[in-house]
């Protein structure tokens, strides 16, 4: 009910976001979502054409305007409560890249490829209401009413603590950060093959040393919000897929209950 009575007081609006370049403005734009003229083939054409590429070539780069696509596709992800409880590292530095690579089994063809996103999700600290982080997000991001604002303070508050329990454990407030990651994650690798990039999610890696590295001894983030969540590679495939795709039947995945 509490949800129906939030929906009812904010405006609900599809929108596109458009930046220049890494611009910091919160600029949106309204879409008529009357009149969809999105194709379902295309984007399934697409879906079919990703692979989780284990070799980019190394001189092929992603122009800009196209990367600056897949970082969109991630600002506009959806997360629980619209919290955004992410970051995106961007590793194009080719020095810091070689220092991740005895902390990473599984990254190492992709520290090859043309562009390389490290996810970052935030702690505890970032998810309590009060904090300067939750404070930034419903009074500038959103610039939430008073009254909505102590809506989703409720409804979080008793969704955190009561349903999913967020905040029994450190270990718990992150995970929960880290499932809002992934659907950044997906978002970027499906904008990524519709344009026609490549590109490879990347979870082989030692997260307490990856961590240490990129947290305290590059100071690329603060350890006390921040950590490492999972990892993308985004280029150009420098062989074609060893075997066809492979999944499993809809039958199989799928059950309909009426």
């Amino acid at each position: 009910m509490l949800f129906h009575v939030i929906l009812d007081i904010v405006p609900v609006y599809f929108i596109s976001a458009k930046e220049t370049g890494m611009s910091t403005k919160y600029e949106i734009e309204t879409v008529d979502v009357t009149q969809p003229h999105f194709k379902k083939e295309d984007l399934l054409q697409a879906m079919m054409y990703r692979y989780a590429t284990k070799k980019f070539d190394p001189d092929k780069k992603i122009p800009a305007e196209d990367f600056q696509a897949i970082l969109d596709a991630a600002r506009l992800s959806p997360t629980s409560f619209g919290f955004e409880p992410f970051k995106l590292l961007v590793i194009q530095n080719k020095k810091l890249r070689e220092k991740m690579r005895p902390f990473g089994w599984g990254i190492q063809a992709g520290l090859d490829a043309s562009h390389f996103i490290v996810i970052l999700a935030r702690k505890k600290a970032d998810l309590v209401y009060g904090s300067a982080y939750l404070e930034h997000i419903q009074h500038d991001v959103k610039e939430l009413p008073e009254a909505v604002y102590m809506l989703y303070k409720d409804a979080y508050t008793n969704f955190a603590v009561n349903d999913f329990k967020n905040f029994e454990s450190e270990r718990a407030a992150f995970d929960w950060s880290c499932k809002q990651a992934y659907i950044v994650l997906g978002n970027m690798l499906t904008m990524a093959a519709y344009a026609g990039i490549d590109s490879c999610p990347l979870e082989g890696f030692q997260p307490a040393e990856m961590n240490k590295l990129l947290g305290e001894e590059e100071k690329l983030f603060d350890l006390g919000h921040y950590g490492v969540a999972v990892m993308a590679a985004f280029g150009y495939r420098d062989e074609k897929p060893h075997r066809n795709k492979t999944r499993r039947t809809l039958g199989e995945i799928v059950t309909v209950v009426e």
